[in-house]
């Protein structure tokens, strides 16, 4: 999750502004429950143009790791208008400069698809989460081998990540997940309902340090 190509990363946080209602239409319900019991302080992981600053109570500090400068414009404004307090951290999600277990909840919705490792991220968070400190995630994954979706996803692979900056159909990020140590790992395994096929098997849940 490094600074972002001069083309594209500006136009992923055009797709991404254009885009906001569908995905609140498509991904609201599910977010506003994954996120209805956050603490005050949240850290979240590649929030991009503020997708997720509706679902958050007024006056929750945001502490915002996205190195995409182009998404920045956006994202104060989400902030601003929801009365959420942001702190902007222009860096990477696999160095954040934050000390252990100094974050009670992390907050990461389809980010670690496209991370170049979602792995070393995992583990970074996990290093600032206290213990007892929860990861709230939600992200598409590699899909079942059922239902067409992953022939969907092999096909359309290699241009999806050149046009969304990295962004991997074939994660299977629950395993990244299972494999990271955390206490507890709740997972709900579904399919969204959205234009965008390839992202349509995805997961959300809690881990807990």
């Amino acid at each position: 999750m490094s600074g972002a190509n001069p083309v594209r990363g500006r136009l992923n946080a055009a797709v991404l502004r254009a885009t906001d209602g569908y995905a609140h239409l498509v991904l609201g319900a599910a977010k506003r429950a994954l996120l209805a019991d956050l603490p005050d302080r949240v850290l979240e992981i590649g929030p991009g143009t503020g997708a997720n600053m509706r679902y958050y109570r007024p006056g929750t500090r945001v502490v915002a790791v996205e190195p995409n400068q182009h998404m920045h414009a956006g994202l104060a404004a989400a902030a601003r208008r929801r009365g959420i307090v942001l702190e902007l951290r222009a860096e990477s999600a696999e160095s954040i400069g934050l000390p252990d277990g100094s974050v009670e909840a992390v907050v990461c919705t389809l980010v670690l698809c496209t991370v170049p490792d979602p792995a070393a991220v995992v583990r970074e968070i996990a290093r600032v989460l206290r213990p007892g400190g929860r990861l709230y995630f939600l992200e598409h994954v590699l899909a079942a081998d059922h239902a067409g979706y992953r022939a969907v996803q092999r096909a359309a692979a290699r241009p999806w990540r050149w046009f969304f900056e990295g962004c991997d159909v074939l994660r299977d990020t629950e395993r990244v997940l299972a494999r990271a140590g955390f206490a507890d790992l709740v997972v709900d395994r579904y399919r969204a309902r959205t234009l965008f096929v390839p992202i349509n098997p995805q997961i959300a849940g809690v881990a807990t340090r």
